[in-house]
């Protein structure tokens, strides 16, 4: 974020914290309980959102040297993400075109995998170069004259921007990362992620639907009674700000002793070190800052509304070489986890078998929810569907 962005956010929470106020809505939003247990709403978005739309599978920390590459099979497509030996970043349906086997598994939970200079697959032998060019066929005799020029594995569209890494799943039309993040591309740069590094990454598999779990960052109001013994004692929940940038929505909650700042020049103000910042990237990604390192949580569909399974990891400024820097990242990452993992998925599944039960047909998101209501409305946009 740049330092002329920080110093308005840092005004703005002030004079939240001044009035006890926060961002607010002009009116509170019904929203539909099909939105959560549709099987043909999750079938429209998994065709427009996670096949056609571009999505963020992975972060240029998690590359970091040619020949490294993480697969993802959360959009119900096989994804491979190589980074090639020109240092670019690749990406491929994960089959063999021989006959369809997986090429390749790494699940960034295990760390991105090394390949060398090429992939091999596993029933017939067949090599792939990290640019997917076609270079070897196992007894090529067999079958012919085979055209490897036409039988390369079938590219993605991916780019690296900014220290995120994008891939639309759905092929190679080509996209513009900065012009999907609009007005938020040049903050997203500022913070310069692209020169961070991986520390750690989970993966999580829970009975509620996606948007739920993307619902789970996007309000402070239940910090004070749902976190009352864990991190609310860290932060100002009922004064946040609210920023939509088209889709996208940026979030920011204010640390115990924000107040602080206002001993401290304007010029030399470090608000994000004072502040949890949420950002909402549509459609799937949410990215926290917590004042020097960065969560992701990167939420996909499962097989039915009813599940999701998602990347939460970790990313911190320089590598941890020492034990006093795992052990403080580790800590880290407990509370990260603990949070949502105790607290907040359980509860989220609660309200997922309810939803199940007949007992509404909506959810009521008061204005103090102005960032759950736009991911809604967003989706609901992005979707072609008419407001409940």
């Amino acid at each position: 974020m740049e330092h002329a962005t920080q110093v308005e956010l840092g005004h703005t929470l002030l004079t939240y914290i001044d009035k006890g106020e926060q961002a607010r809505s002009a009116a509170p939003f019904a929203n539909p309980v099909r939105d959560y247990i549709c099987r043909d709403q999750a079938g429209r978005e998994r065709d427009l959102l996670f096949r056609d739309h571009p999505l963020i599978p992975g972060m240029t920390a998690d590359l970091p040297n040619p020949g490294d590459f993480f697969t993802n099979d959360f959009t119900g497509r096989p994804i491979l993400v190589v980074r090639g030996k020109d240092g670019k970043v690749n990406a491929f349906l994960n089959v063999c075109r021989h006959r369809g086997a997986k090429l390749a598994t790494a699940d960034l939970a295990q760390g991105c995998a090394q390949t060398g200079g090429s992939f091999t697959c596993p029933y017939h032998g067949w090599a792939y170069g990290l640019d997917g060019r076609l270079l070897g066929v196992r007894d090529a005799d067999a079958f012919g004259e085979v055209d490897r020029s036409t039988h390369g594995l079938r590219r993605l569209a991916a780019v690296e921007r900014n220290g995120f890494i994008w891939v639309r799943p759905g092929g190679e039309e080509t996209f513009d990362p900065d012009a999907l993040l609009g007005t938020l591309a040049s903050e997203m740069a500022a913070y310069g992620f692209e020169r961070y590094s991986h520390y750690e990454t989970r993966t999580l598999r829970r009975a509620m639907n996606w948007k739920l779990v993307i619902g789970t960052f996007l309000e402070g109001y239940h910090i004070k009674v749902l976190h009352r013994n864990t991190v609310a004692p860290l932060l100002l929940g009922a004064q946040t700000s609210f920023d939509p940038y088209g889709r996208h929505v940026r979030m920011a909650v204010p640390r115990a002793g924000f107040e602080t700042l206002r001993e401290t020049p304007e010029h030399e103000r470090d608000v994000l070190k004072h502040t949890a910042v949420v950002y909402e990237l549509f459609p799937n990604t949410v990215l926290v800052w917590q004042g020097d390192h960065m969560e992701t949580w990167r939420v996909f569909p499962g097989k039915t509304p009813d599940e999701s399974v998602m990347h939460a990891s970790l990313y911190i400024p320089e590598p941890a070489l020492t034990d006093k820097a795992k052990r403080h990242w580790d800590r880290n990452m407990k509370l990260l986890l603990d949070t949502v993992e105790k607290e907040d998925f359980p509860l989220g599944e609660d309200m997922q078998r309810g939803f199940h039960s007949g007992a509404q047909d909506h959810l009521l998101f008061g204005r103090n929810e102005p960032a759950l209501a736009h991911f809604h409305r967003s989706v609901h946009e992005a979707l072609g569907l008419q407001e409940a």
